[in-house]
């Protein structure tokens, strides 16, 4: 063959890779990102199973009692709650444990419907409208110390 007769060819590239099947990196990526979403999810789901168990356990504790042994019961769950975030505020006795429980941001307890808490639990009449108004400060309180004492 004479080199005048040879017919070149310009380089020809190979066609682009096709999308599919991803190759294994991205495979890796969407499993990663598979399982924190699943973390993600799971975590999310605890927390609030565990929150509906304390707002229960809380509701039920003084569940057809009396209303001075309702507010005994309120205070007994309120300091085991205290106990997860400080060890001693359990042994916190009349307005420091008022003032604990308003934990600087209230003064519900100290100044307010809280204050029930010293001497309801001991009184042979209570009043069940301050009862009613000291169930709900107390479980907000109550979950509240749950939720920042976890462990």
């Amino acid at each position: 063959m004479k080199p005048a007769e040879l017919v070149l060819r310009d380089v020809h590239l190979p066609a682009a890779p096709a999308w599919w099947p991803l190759a294994p990196g991205w495979w890796v990526l969407a499993g990663a990102l598979a399982l924190l979403a699943l973390f993600l999810l799971v975590s999310l789901w605890r927390r609030r199973h565990r929150r509906r168990q304390w707002e229960r356990w809380f509701d039920q504790a003084g569940k057809g009692l009396a209303p001075a042994a309702q507010v005994a019961a309120m205070s007994e769950l309120l300091r085991r709650a205290a106990r997860r975030v400080e060890p001693r505020a359990d042994r916190l006795q009349g307005q420091d444990w008022l003032v604990f429980l308003d934990g600087g941001t209230t003064t519900a307890f100290s100044q307010g419907d809280g204050q029930l808490l010293l001497d309801g639990g001991y009184r042979l009449r209570v009043d069940a409208d301050a009862v009613a108004r000291l169930h709900g400060l107390a479980r907000t309180r109550f979950l509240q110390l749950m939720m920042a004492g976890r462990r």
